[in-house]
């Protein structure tokens, strides 16, 4: 009897320690498997997130990209044209490590003529050369050197809110969209992505009898910015400017101070002096601009070119008195 039951405990504990060990097995297997897992969720988690970490590094700003990019909106002093205006120009952007030029044409039509109107702008083209230092701070791809085909188109629709009396100023609201047909992201030439902003000019002017000066306009622009940049991410900014124009029956000549302010604070706190010229002869307007970055716009800009109202080009419409 003491064999029988040494024989049946030892095999208890046999059984036991296979047991013990087929536990430990599935323990170790498991914890494997679990290690397997975490390993395989982290990379799965880098594949996901490190180009959006990635995109994210580039600043959709104006301190690094190109001056067409998202530059510092222009205004007038709250006016619409009578009629139709085309004006060509020419840009030559210097100074701070990018030399750009470009053609741009501008198209003013009056829908209503002098209370709502339509207007187009693009670069048509841009040829730029960048130094090495900016190509690296931009993190450029590509050469330092190129040329782009077609810019961002801008379609603007302009209404006039309240038309200027002897004691109340003009008003006039400007609804503005951006388009993303820029080419050239990787060069930091253009955001390669859409925007919009709103903004209304207010300006008064006051009358003078001088041979000099036979007029004295002081506008400004309050407006909101907004521009996408990636992953559904956007920016807004505030719009704000000042100009003062001083005319005659053959010049005008414009100095204007205008900038916005983003929220994120990566170089998107452009402000820019301007100072515009204009010769006025019929239906044509002569002009040359230059236009200096003080801040976030790191660029000098020379710009020359005309204007011309074409009558025949603006929209008739014809009033049907009730019978």
């Amino acid at each position: 009897m003491p064999d029988i039951n040494d024989s049946m405990t030892k095999n208890e504990n046999l059984k036991r320690e296979k047991e013990a060990k087929k536990s430990e097995f599935y323990t170790q297997l498991f914890d494997i498997e679990c290690v397997i897992s975490k390993r395989i969720c982290t990379i799965y988690l880098l594949i996901c997130f490190i180009p959006v970490v990635c995109s994210q590094t580039v600043n959709y700003s104006p301190a690094y990209f190109g001056p067409n990019a998202n530059p510092v909106a222009e205004f007038s002093g709250a006016t619409i044209p009578k009629f139709t205006t085309v004006e060509v120009s020419g840009n030559y952007y210097f100074g701070f490590g990018d030399q750009t030029i470009n053609p741009e044409l501008k198209i003013e039509i009056p829908l209503l003529p002098q209370r709502i109107s339509l207007k187009l702008w693009v670069a048509l083209w841009e040829k730029y050369t960048v130094t090495q230092a900016l190509y690296d701070q931009r993190q450029m791809q590509g050469k330092l050197s190129g040329t782009t085909n077609g810019g961002d188109v801008y379609v603007q629709t302009r209404f006039s809110v309240l038309a200027e009396k002897k004691y109340l100023p003009a008003v006039l609201l400007n609804i503005t969209l951006k388009t993303a047909s820029g080419e050239a992201f990787k060069e930091r030439r253009y955001f390669n992505t859409p925007g919009y902003y709103f903004d209304a000019e207010i300006a008064k002017s006051f009358r003078f009898e001088n041979k000099i000066i036979n007029d004295l306009r002081i506008a400004t622009d309050l407006g909101f910015l907004c521009w996408e940049m990636t992953n559904s991410r956007q920016n807004d900014a505030f719009m704000y400017g000042a100009k003062i124009i001083l005319s005659n029956n053959v010049i005008d000549f414009e100095n204007t101070l205008a900038g916005y302010k983003g929220r994120i604070k990566n170089g998107d706190n452009p402000l820019v002096y301007s100072a515009k010229l204009i010769g006025k002869y019929k239906i044509f307007s002569f002009f040359v601009q230059y236009k200096y970055g003080i801040r976030d716009w790191n660029y000098h800009q020379l710009q020359a070119g005309f204007s011309v109202g074409i009558q025949k080009l603006t929209p008739k419409y014809k009033m049907h008195k009730p019978e």
